[in-house]
C-alpha cells in the first residue's frame, strides 16, 4: 500500500514539475520569435526608407531635360545676337548720319529759361540728321533714329499697330527674341504727343536698351554731356534734355500718353521728376513735350529715363 501511494504521489509529482519546466521553454521560444520579428521590422523599415529606383530615374530625366533646355536656350540666344549684329552692321554701313549746325529752321524751346540753367549749355549740342532712304526700303515701319550719349543706343526705331510685334521681331521683320526699338502704338509718329514712349529689351550683351541701366550710375550722371538724347525723323531733328532716371516696379502710370487737363499733366510731370535718382535741375511746365525710354531692369522692375524737348529743326 505504501508502494501504491508512492507511485501515485510520483505520478502527481511529475506532471507538476513538467509544467514548471515547460514555462521557461515557452518563454524562450516567444523571446526568440520577438527578436526575429524585431529584425524583420527593422529590415522592412530600412527598405521603406531607401528611395525606389523610379524616383532616381525620374530625377535624372528632369535634370537631363533642364540641361538640354538650357543649352538650347543659350544656342538660340547666341544665334539671335549674331543676327542682330549683322543687321546693325548693315544699317550702319548703309545709313548716312551727320551732325548739323543750327540754321533758320532751328527752334529753341523754352527760351525764357533762367540764364543759370543747364538748358543753355545743352542747346549748344548739334542735332543729328539721318538719311532714311535705305532704312525705309528695309522696313516701312521706320519712324526715326535715336542716339543716347555714352550708351550703345544708336538705332533706328519703328512703330507697329500694337506693342507686341517688335518684342520678338527684328528691324528686318524677321523673328528674333532680341526684338527691336519701337515707339508706343498710341503715339503720333510726328512726336507731337505730350509723352512719346520708346521701348526695347534690355539685352545682356548691351544691345537694344541693354545699356540704358548705365543712366542709373553716379559715374554716368556726373558727366553732364551724357544728359541729352537726339532723335531724327523724316520731318524733324530734335534734342531732348534728360530730367529723370529711375527704376520702378512694373506699372502703367509713367507711360500715360493722354491727359485730361493741364493740372493732370503737371501732376504727372512733378511725379516722374520726383522719382529720379538724381537732381538734373530741370524746370518742367505743361508746355513741355517729353520723351520716355523704358526697358526691363528685372522680371518685375523697369528702368525709365525721361527727357524734355529743348531744340528742334524742321527738315526741308
Amino acid at each position: 500500500m505504501n508502494d501504491d501511494n508512492d507511485t501515485k504521489l510520483e505520478a502527481e509529482y511529475i506532471p507538476r514539475h513538467a509544467k514548471i519546466y515547460q514555462v521557461p521553454d515557452y518563454i524562450e521560444k516567444k523571446s526568440a520569435n520577438s527578436e526575429q520579428n524585431k529584425e524583420v521590422r527593422i529590415i522592412k523599415r530600412r527598405k521603406r526608407r531607401r528611395p525606389k529606383k523610379w524616383v532616381w530615374k525620374g530625377l535624372l530625366v528632369v535634370a537631363a531635360f533642364i540641361t538640354v533646355f538650357s543649352i538650347v536656350k543659350i544656342i538660340l540666344w547666341i544665334n539671335d545676337n549674331h543676327k542682330i549684329s549683322k543687321i546693325v552692321d548693315n544699317i550702319n554701313e548703309n545709313t548716312e548720319i551727320i551732325e548739323t549746325e543750327d540754321d533758320e529752321n532751328t527752334k529753341l524751346i523754352n527760351e525764357d529759361e533762367d540764364t543759370s540753367s543747364d538748358y543753355w549749355y545743352y542747346i549748344t549740342f548739334p542735332l543729328i540728321d539721318v538719311d532714311f532712304t535705305n532704312l525705309k526700303s528695309i522696313n516701312s515701319d521706320t519712324v526715326g533714329w535715336i542716339n543716347v550719349n555714352n550708351t550703345n543706343i544708336n538705332y533706328p526705331f519703328v512703330q507697329y499697330k500694337d506693342n507686341d510685334f517688335y518684342l520678338n521681331h527684328s528691324f528686318d521683320r524677321s523673328y528674333n527674341e532680341a526684338g527691336w526699338v519701337f515707339m508706343d502704338y498710341r503715339n503720333s509718329s510726328d512726336l507731337d504727343n505730350k509723352n512719346t514712349i520708346l521701348y526695347a529689351h534690355s539685352r545682356l550683351d548691351k544691345t537694344m536698351f541693354g545699356s540704358l541701366s548705365k543712366t542709373l550710375k553716379q559715374s554716368w550722371y556726373s558727366n553732364k554731356d551724357n544728359h541729352i538724347i537726339r532723335l531724327s525723323t523724316e520731318k524733324e531733328n530734335t534734342l531732348w534734355q534728360i530730367f529723370s532716371v529711375y527704376k520702378i516696379e512694373e506699372e502703367s502710370y509713367y507711360i500715360t500718353t493722354k491727359f485730361n487737363s493741364d493740372t493732370a499733366y503737371q501732376n504727372f510731370l512733378d511725379t516722374i521728376k520726383e522719382r529720379s535718382l538724381y537732381d538734373f535741375h530741370t524746370n518742367l511746365t505743361v508746355n513741355d513735350r517729353i520723351l520716355t525710354l523704358s526697358t526691363c531692369y528685372s522680371d518685375t522692375e523697369r528702368t525709365v529715363v525721361h527727357a524734355k524737348l529743348i531744340k528742334q529743326s524742321i527738315r526741308t
